[in-house]
């Protein structure tokens, strides 16, 4: 909103053609959700204690989980709140990728909040049954992958690119719909997964988004596309915007999420990241190295499905308890170690997947 005021008032002033530079308002993007963090978390916590919105903790958990039981949840609707006002402020709301990655955003943080309030409000401890929060889920991300197809200016927009290969670019044609439907909900539920410890979740999501909000900066110019050899898309600079409203708010969120937390995000917000994660890497069209950098997520969601797979077939366990987070604990690392050296595991997969940029 504040770009079309900054446009009118330029017929009187100069100064205020700065604000059409994207880096400005990337850096406003991230500094304005990281205000109203910290500034909003700990009204909303407090009011989040006097609602009594609580965390559950499953008793057959790591014991030292037990004392977590009452922590108030749900924040991630402050996370929503922070990165949705800034993106209303300082981004092109015509840019029709930033409208399809705030429709994800809200879509997966309403299925969220639902799954949400049944458990603590309402004391259902199933929540949204899956199959309800799958479906939400799969036709939410199949309306987005199938306007991105049907509104794509390019064959570009549409073809598989490949890290290190710079002249491979597979056409996908309508499959392109399947593709995005599956990256972009599997990103959704990969981060839902991993949002077990303390802080574990949110900055690995920080890191990511950062990482492609460089990458969607490099990918909406056109000659630093050609100099890269990437796949240049007009128009996805703008989600600089919102990549910085996300890590703005999620180092915001993390002032209170970390260990010991005041606050969970729950799955209103880890849901709404992983889904905004998942069709920002489909716009730019680097699926692939969205994947390398996500390995802590896709980790999370393999030991998941190796664990309920092993169990099924041969009635035994592959880990002490899924996601692999719990089963360090059992082995009996501190809580905090898990957290840090996941961060550290994804710093350098983040860097990896930046490096496949150049090396092609």
């Amino acid at each position: 909103m504040l770009v079309w005021l900054a446009e009118y008032l330029e017929q009187y002033h100069r100064v205020f053609s700065v604000f059409q530079y994207l880096t400005l308002r990337g850096i406003l993007g991230i500094l304005t959700a990281l205000g109203i963090s910290l500034f909003m978390g700990p009204v909303f916590i407090r009011k989040l204690n006097q609602l009594q919105i609580g965390q559950s903790v499953r008793e057959d958990g790591p014991k030292t989980h037990l004392s977590k039981s009452g922590t108030p949840t749900m924040g991630g609707a402050l996370l929503l709140f922070a990165i949705v006002l800034s993106v209303l402020l300082w981004s092109d709301l015509q840019n029709r990728f930033v409208l399809a990655v705030l429709f994800i955003t809200l879509t997966f943080g309403w299925i969220g909040w639902v799954d949400d309030y049944r458990k603590v409000i309402e004391k259902n401890s199933k929540g949204l049954p899956a199959k309800w929060k799958y479906l939400w889920q799969s036709l939410a991300g199949f309306a987005i992958a199938v306007f991105l197809y049907y509104t794509a200016a390019s064959p570009t927009e549409t073809q598989l690119f490949v890290p290190f290969l710079k002249d491979v670019a597979v056409s996908m044609g309508l499959f392109y719909i399947v593709f995005s439907y599956f990256v972009i909900v599997g990103a959704s539920n990969a981060v839902n997964l991993t949002d077990g410890l303390d802080g574990l979740a949110i900055m690995p999501t920080v890191m990511i988004g950062s990482a492609l909000g460089v990458i969607a900066y490099l990918v909406g110019h056109v000659n630093f596309a050609a100099y890269l050899h990437i796949p240049y898309v007009p128009g996805t600079g703008e989600l600089v915007v919102f990549c910085g409203a996300l890590a703005g708010a999620g180092l915001g969120f993390l002032w209170f999420n970390t260990y010991p937390a005041q606050v969970f995000m729950g799955d209103v917000g880890a849901l709404s990241l992983g889904g905004a994660l998942g069709v920002i890497a489909v716009i730019v069209r680097h699926e692939i190295v969205f994947f390398i950098m996500s390995g802590i997520f896709v980790m999370e969601t393999v030991s998941v499905v190796l664990q309920v797979m092993s169990y099924k077939l041969t009635g035994k366990r592959i880990f002490k308890m899924a996601p692999i987070h719990h089963h360090f604990e059992l082995k009996g690392w501190p809580e905090p170690r898990v957290i840090v050296r996941f961060w550290i595991i994804t710093v350098m997969l983040v860097l990896f997947g930046l490096a496949t940029l150049k090396l092609r």
